[in-house]
């Protein structure tokens, strides 16, 4: 038997094991792993997310069985200290010796951390192993026993690591503070326009950011207390966490004379062949082409080649130019750039869409022609990143128009990317297992998988970081039409049908409940993704409140109110159209103060009260119920707002009265279930102040009546809505909404909003005008009186609750007590309160 030893069991090193056994006869091969650490291999792009659970086995890549199950000796708690090349055997700190016929050096990379007087202090940590997490949660405990004052921690180093490392201190209830030798966060990674947008982001979830500060010295005296910048710049701050970059662990290449690069790492060819041939190094230690690669894709690339050399395979080697695109979520905030991000202005030109409201930030860079999209940068909505990475890679052709990559083809509601199925089979869809398009496809025409779920078995694309999906999603489909099979996006395991479909079935069968549509259609006992979905059925076709059918609701429909991140909820009563007298505001102060509720206004023009208890709410929705207020409907799946500028009425530009037509229009959609979540705007000119734009629907006042616009949306995947008809009278704008919400009401899948509705729908706008103004499918009339009995039948759903004795029961803390929640802690914040951070 040949044997290989690798030493090295993280990532880079687990995924050689994986990949060799999946192509070798292990038969004539014996693989021995050395780990430094006590543990097998685990997910370090996902370390922080161990301070959500503390669970260390969830991050792990494989258990101990799994290298006992395939032949391969674990070795844990065990350092190789040499290697003796002329023997070809290594010597462990046990002093055992071990042969090899192949040597794999995956060591990785060790925190690199600054010669700062002072860095050996207690309270000074690196972030790179769960051991590393360990120490600071422990340390972090004994800091909080003796101190109850806001306690602050820094972060040095704004790059990848430092960011993720900010959340965790912030996790660990720390006030977190950013520390940056540079003058931008991510300056490797980002523009400057780019860094400040992700800056402006961070510092609204509540961390600090301190860019071009070099840390001179570690204050305290054997416990850190602070850092100093200069003289006169100082941070207090009971708790250092260094980032600050990565050096390659190398020793091992030092002391048996393989070449090293000047500045470290162990030299290594195309093949991965270190200058003796039969060690290869991968992974962060290895220097190719002059460089360390510090991301997961590479290395994995790495081992896929070594492993082809050492089983013969000699013409799989590493390309001259490797692609170091990346999709991450830092902090709850994506980030991701692909090619070039900067852009030469000898190479092209850039187009770039920021939007600082929302922390969007979007850049591509275009080669001067106009035809080859080279790079670009996505922060804040990073959706469409698969599809420019693949034109980029593939060097796919690109509009004409290049900004519409950027803000959609709005001519015909579609997307500017045309088809996933244009992709040539070569390129790669999923970097981590490097899936090609090719292999997802083959698995179905050629390799008998017939949905998702048996692709990704098959072929382990989406596994890695899971960033490809919707890509992947999209190939499975399109190969499936493509062969003439069905693709059905069923609700769940327990019903066979699509939303549309049983929205049909218990309309036509009068279904009354829950229980009835599982019994006739579904099977089992149900689950939390169909209970949801038939109780906006349920809505959408009698009008009926969440208070019906409360056990198949949702958390926010069941208590008629958003629950906040601690078990609070938030009041939020109808503002239709954003007026209100000053009475109400009175009632509303006077509510807030009584039951001491942090007050804030909306985006919609309303008034939102947070941090009310659960057995408050029927208290203070009877106030405000007497007062003349109902539901505002904000923890819904249906209409939330229709927001309106002054219009005519005040405004000197005014062109119609915007504030009377808005609350017309909300008192007729308000309590209608839907889908998602539907918003509303009402502009009184065409200078916008109402964003009617941004809404799925919105009107904006020119000459001779209403412009409407749908299909439009805010959030994390903003978009304009379109034109859809101009000129309009009253009636006739209400006429149209009317069939358009109808229609969208019948015809969406579940959670989703009438943006990616269009997107999908076949014929995109035109279709849509067909259907609603020249009523193509005849169904006009239909969808006029259905609308219209919705409206008839609406009802305030906190009226219902205040006023039905069995309804109140529900809003308890503890079914069998009265008691109320002692363990909500709330901090102050300005001249309010916020709750205490986890």
């Amino acid at each position: 038997m040949r044997k290989i030893i690798v030493v090295g069991n993280g990532m880079v090193g687990y995924k050689f094991c994986e990949k060799f056994v999946s192509k070798s006869n292990m038969e004539h091969f014996k693989i021995t792993v050395f780990g430094d650490e006590p543990r097998p291999a685990y997910d370090r792009v996902h370390l922080s997310e161990f301070f959500e659970n503390r669970d260390a086995k969830a991050l792990e890549m494989a258990p101990r069985s799994w290298y006992e199950e395939h032949g391969i000796e674990l070795i844990t708690s065990e350092r190789v200290t040499d290697i003796h090349r002329a023997s070809k055997k290594i010597t462990t700190t046990k002093d055992l010796h071990y042969k090899y016929d192949y040597l794999v050096l995956a060591t990785g990379s060790s925190p690199f951390v600054p010669n700062i007087p002072g860095v050996e202090k207690k309270g000074v940590f690196v972030y790179r192993t769960i051991e590393d997490l360990e120490s600071m949660l422990a340390y972090a405990d004994k800091i909080k026993a003796k101190r109850k004052e806001t306690i602050k921690a820094a972060v040095l180093g704004g790059g990848l690591l430092g960011l993720e490392a900010a959340k965790a201190v912030k996790d660990m209830g720390f006030e977190p503070h950013v520390v940056e030798f540079a003058s931008k966060l991510m300056p490797r990674q980002l523009d400057t326009r780019g860094s400040k947008v992700l800056q402006e982001k961070i510092e609204s979830l509540g961390i600090h950011v301190h860019l071009s500060k070099a840390t001179n010295k570690i204050l305290g005296k054997d416990t850190i207390t602070g850092m100093e910048f200069g003289e006169y710049d100082k941070l207090d701050v009971d708790m250092l966490v260094i980032s600050a970059g990565i050096r390659p662990r190398d020793e091992l290449g030092k002391t048996c004379d393989l070449k090293m690069g000047t500045r470290g790492g162990i030299l290594v060819n195309n093949k991965m062949q270190t200058s003796d041939p039969e060690i290869y190094a991968i992974g962060e230690v290895a220097l190719l082409n002059n460089m360390i690669y510090g991301l997961v894709a590479p290395g994995y690339d790495m081992a896929e080649v070594a492993i082809n050399q050492i089983l013969g395979i000699k013409e799989i080697m590493m390309p001259e130019d490797i692609d170091m695109s990346t999709k991450l979520k830092l902090i709850g905030v994506d980030v991701a750039s692909y090619g070039e991000p900067y852009m030469p202005i000898e190479k092209g030109y850039s187009i770039i869409y920021e939007n600082k409201t929302k922390n969007l930030y979007k850049r591509i860079n275009i080669s001067h022609d106009g035809k080859k999209l080279l790079g670009g940068i996505l922060i804040g909505d990073a959706s469409d990143y698969n599809m420019f990475h693949q034109i980029y890679l593939n060097s796919l052709p690109i509009p004409d128009d290049a900004e519409e990559l950027i803000i959609g083809s709005r001519g015909e509601g579609g997307s500017s990317f045309g088809s996933v199925m244009d992709i040539p089979d070569i390129a790669q869809v999923c970097s981590c297992e490097s899936i090609t398009k090719g292999a997802i496809c083959s698995s179905i025409t050629e390799g008998g998988c017939n949905n998702l779920s048996d692709v990704i078995t098959k072929t382990k694309a989406t596994t890695g970081c899971g960033g490809c999906k919707p890509m992947v999603v999209d190939l499975v489909n399109e190969t499936l039409k493509s062969l003439g099979k069905e693709v059905k996006e069923t609700i769940c395991e327990h019903f066979s049908f699509n939303r549309q479909e049983l929205y049909d079935l218990v309309k036509i069968n009068r279904v009354a409940d829950y229980e009835e549509a599982l019994n006739l259609f579904g099977e089992g006992h149900g689950c939390e993704v169909c209970k949801p979905a038939l109780a906006s059925i349920f809505a959408t076709i009698t009008m009926e409140t969440p208070n019906k059918q409360h056990a198949i609701q949702d958390t926010n429909d069941r208590f008629l109110a958003n629950i906040q991140r601690n078990g609070t909820y938030s009041v939020v009563p109808r503002v239709a159209g954003g007026e209100i007298t000053p009475d109400k505001l009175i009632v509303l102060g006077q509510v807030a103060k009584k039951y001491d509720l942090y007050t804030k206004i909306t985006g919609g023009q309303r008034i939102d009260l947070f941090g009310a208890q659960l057995h408050e709410l029927p208290l203070i929705w009877k106030e405000l119920i007497d007062a003349g207020f109902e539901s505002g409907h904000a923890y819904g799946k249906s209409l939330r707002t229709v927001k309106s500028c002054v219009g005519s009425t005040w405004c000197r530009y005014g062109m119609h009265e915007s504030v009377t037509f808005a609350i017309e229009i909300e008192n007729r959609y308000k309590g209608l279930r839907s889908p998602h979540k539907l918003k509303g705007g009402v502009s009184g000119c065409i200078r916008e102040c109402a964003e009617a734009r941004g809404k799925d629907f919105g009107l904006i006042a020119v000459d001779g009546g209403w412009n409407l616009y749908v299909c439009g949306n805010g959030g994390a995947t903003p978009k304009h809505a379109i034109l859809f008809a101009e000129h309009l009278d009253d009636a006739t704008a209400i006429k149209y909404l009317d069939r358009f919400l109808m229609y969208y009401i019948r015809t969406a899948g579940p959670l989703v909003r009438t943006a990616p509705w269009l997107e999908k729908l076949d014929g995109g706008i035109e279709y849509l005008k067909k259907v609603v103004i020249e009523d193509s499918l005849g169904i006009a009339e239909e969808l006029d009186r259905e609308m219209q009995s919705l409206v008839n039948k609406y009802e305030c759903e906190w009226k219902q609750a205040i006023e039905d004795p069995n309804i109140a029961k529900r809003f308890k803390h503890f079914v069998n007590s009265d008691d109320t929640d002692d363990n909500l802690v709330f901090v102050p914040m300005r001249e309010m309160k916020m709750p205490k951070a986890w």
